[in-house]
This record gives structure tokens, C-alpha cells and sequence, in this order.
């Protein structure tokens, strides 16, 4: 009897055994799936390029790589041959941290791509916004972005031309204001007609004393009296006289 349960005992440890070691294997075997995958996403990225073309029929490449904490990303371009004004080739680089968006750590590859989806609008891929938020990390502050760090060769041109236009804009306003200052001619034209109403008044009342002078009244006076001697009685002289000088008058 003691020699069985002793089998018995044996036989339960060594099953026990067993399987502590198939859990052990399965979970390993899940731990090394999920590196294999963590490293083809990795591999998707730093070894195999983005590539798309913009506006301007530039073939561009996208390249990830990493810079300490951060993720560097490469953007390098190739025109046409025949091109007028503008380089062959040319290259910018961006840094950001987008390890801090938990949807990048899960598919980094998507989070290019709909950057890809914003640069492919340009004629210049280095000639764009200095931050880019993808989609599915724009919740995120800049930090967990890329942003626009070096490129070569430096263009200039797309940032005057914003302070170009805002002068410009200004100065339409500006226009009208000196349109105003005819406003004070009304007020001149105002005056200019009670000087014009003052003037005929003055001329009418220089003359009138001009007419009343006293020689003609002292003339139908004197007539006027001669009459009334020779035509009235003595009597009505007085009231004769001023019938024949209103007469005359």
C-alpha cells in the first residue's frame, strides 16, 4: 500500500510539472509574438520608406529614425530633370515624441501615413506647416508631434509672402479716410450766401438818404404855396398848399 500512494505521488508532481511547463512555454511563446510584431511594425517604418510624389511631380521618400528620446523623421525629395527655378533635390527633417500617443504605439506606420497625406498637397514637401497633427494623435499636445526642424536648401519664400498681404490689406482702409476732408467745403458755401444777402441790403439803404435830401421838399414847398396864393382864398392857403405838394410828391 505505502509503495502505491508513493507512485501515486510521483505521478501527480510530474503531471504538476508538466504543466507548470506548457504555461510557461505558451506565455513565452505569446511574449516572443508580440516582440515579432512590435519589431515588423519598427521594421515597416525605419527599414521601408514612406514614398509619394506632391504637386510638382517630386518623388519624395519619408525615413524614421531615432534620436534619444525623440524620433527624427527625414522627408528627401527628387524633381523632374528638366526644372526651371528649382533644385533637383532637396531634404527637411522633423523631431517629435509620438511614443507619447498611445494610437502611434499601436500602429506608428498609420501615424506617417496621414502626415504623407498632408505633404503630397504641397508643390515643396518642405515648404509646409511646422507642426503636423495627424489624426489620430491630434488630442495630443505639440510635444507628441513633429515639428519642422532643419531643411536644405532654405527657401525663404512662403514667409514673406504673409506680411506681404497683411500690408496690402491695411492700406484699403486707409484710402477713404483722406476722401473725408471735402466734409469742411459745405460749411465754407454756408457763409458765402448771408454775405451775398448782406450786401444788396447795404446798397438799398445808402441810397434812400441819397433821395430824401432836402432841395426837392423845400421846391414843392415853394410851389405848392405860389399855387395856393394865386388859386385859394387866404383862408385855405395852409390846407391848399399840402394838397398841391402831395400832389407833386
Amino acid at each position: 500500500m505505502r509503495t502505491r500512494m508513493k507512485l501515486l505521488l510521483l505521478l501527480l508532481a510530474a503531471t504538476v510539472c508538466v504543466l507548470n511547463a506548457q504555461t510557461s512555454n505558451d506565455s513565452k511563446q505569446q511574449q516572443q509574438q508580440q516582440q515579432q510584431l512590435q519589431q515588423q511594425q519598427q521594421r515597416s517604418i525605419w527599414d521601408e520608406p514612406i514614398k509619394f510624389s506632391t504637386k510638382n511631380k517630386d518623388l519624395c521618400t519619408m525615413v524614421v529614425s531615432g534620436a534619444g528620446n525623440y524620433t527624427r523623421l527625414r522627408v528627401s525629395c527628387k524633381g523632374p530633370s528638366l526644372t526651371a527655378g528649382r533644385p533637383q533635390s532637396y531634404y527637411c527633417d522633423f523631431q517629435g515624441k509620438p511614443n507619447l500617443c498611445r494610437a502611434y504605439n499601436s500602429n506608428p506606420r498609420h501615424y506617417f501615413t496621414q502626415m504623407m497625406w498632408e505633404l503630397r498637397k504641397l508643390k515643396n514637401a518642405c515648404q509646409g506647416a511646422k507642426i503636423y497633427r495627424p489624426q489620430m494623435c491630434k488630442k495630443y499636445p505639440d510635444e507628441a508631434h513633429i515639428t519642422f526642424l532643419t531643411s536644405w536648401p532654405k527657401t525663404s519664400s512662403p514667409k514673406p509672402t504673409k506680411p506681404v498681404q497683411e500690408p496690402r490689406k491695411l492700406a484699403v482702409p486707409v484710402q477713404p479716410k483722406p476722401a473725408a476732408t471735402p466734409k469742411p467745403v459745405k460749411p465754407q458755401s454756408q457763409p458765402v450766401k448771408p454775405q451775398q444777402g448782406k450786401g444788396p441790403q447795404t446798397k438799398k439803404t445808402t441810397p434812400k438818404p441819397g433821395k430824401t435830401t432836402t432841395r426837392p421838399t423845400e421846391q414843392t414847398d415853394s410851389k405848392a404855396s405860389r399855387l395856393a396864393t394865386e388859386y385859394c382864398w387866404k383862408s385855405f392857403h395852409g390846407i391848399c398848399s399840402y394838397v398841391i405838394s402831395w400832389f407833386h410828391n
